[in-house]
């Protein structure tokens, strides 16, 4: 399948910047804007999620994950994902690496490191290499400011950028957990759109440990200045011998 030149940033921004985001005490699921934290070791979970946009531009993720002790605790993950860009389709593979260097903690910041290749899965092409430094500030045990800074390498139209992201989110009750962000990429670009500024907000339900369901407004989220809606949901798995998070802790 080929693509317009023009479509190629966006493409590989959107299997990219995806592939940044996490899930809640871990990371943030759908949203692009990652926390410090990592999972216990031994602990699994399961992201989906379904975005589509006003221009008809859609996306379906799944992104499995498990915390192995490789020297430290150490998040694997491998993202796919099945889009349609400006009436195009394509699919997206992306494995991640995540490993927390500095443990977070109220009044202080926590720091990890990740990176992540995504892969056409059509041609089996190396379309983009992102590396970045998650920062997690947390306010109080119901609020936390999380700050990414990364590197983003777009080979499809051999590219480089810097990545950046604010988020910032906070657990309304036990139930509920309200986020906003904005994130984005500072480069050479033919298309404006491509280069502004990003922005997600939306509400978190997490009736029990092991189930949450997002949902989520973004705009301008793969580059395209279109608006999107997003639904996710995660399953999570911890290891029998952990305890459950205490209540109201993102």
């Amino acid at each position: 399948m080929a693509y317009s030149r023009s479509r190629l940033p966006a493409l590989a921004t959107l299997a990219v910047m995806l592939a940044g985001a996490g899930a809640a005490h871990a990371a943030n699921g759908a949203y692009a804007v990652d926390a410090a934290d990592i999972s216990d070791v031994g602990s699994c979970k399961v992201e989906s999620w379904l975005a589509t946009a006003t221009n008809s531009d859609f996306s379906a993720v799944a992104n499995p994950s498990c915390v192995a002790e490789i020297v430290r605790p150490v998040e694997l993950s491998v993202l796919t994902n099945r889009f349609r860009a400006d009436g195009d389709w394509g699919t997206s593979v992306t494995p991640k690496a995540k490993i927390n260097l500095i443990p977070t903690g109220i009044g202080k910041f926590g720091v990890s490191a990740l990176g992540s290749v995504a892969f056409d899965a059509q041609t089996g092409q190396t379309t983009a290499l992102f590396a970045e430094i998650p920062a997690t500030y947390r306010l109080s045990e119901v609020m936390r400011i999380n700050l990414n800074a990364g590197w983003l390498w777009d080979r499809t139209v051999d590219r480089h950028y810097l990545t950046y992201g604010i988020g910032f989110d906070w657990k309304l009750t036990d139930l509920f957990q309200y986020t906003i962000e904005m994130y984005g990429q500072a480069g050479p670009s033919e298309i404006r759109s491509v280069v502004q500024p990003k922005l997600q907000t939306g509400i978190r339900y997490r009736p029990n440990e092991i189930f949450s369901i997002d949902v989520i407004y973004g705009h301008n989220i793969t580059g395209e200045n279109a608006d999107w809606i997003t639904v996710g949901t995660t399953v999570r798995f911890q290891p029998t011998d952990t305890k459950p998070e205490r209540s109201g802790h993102l």
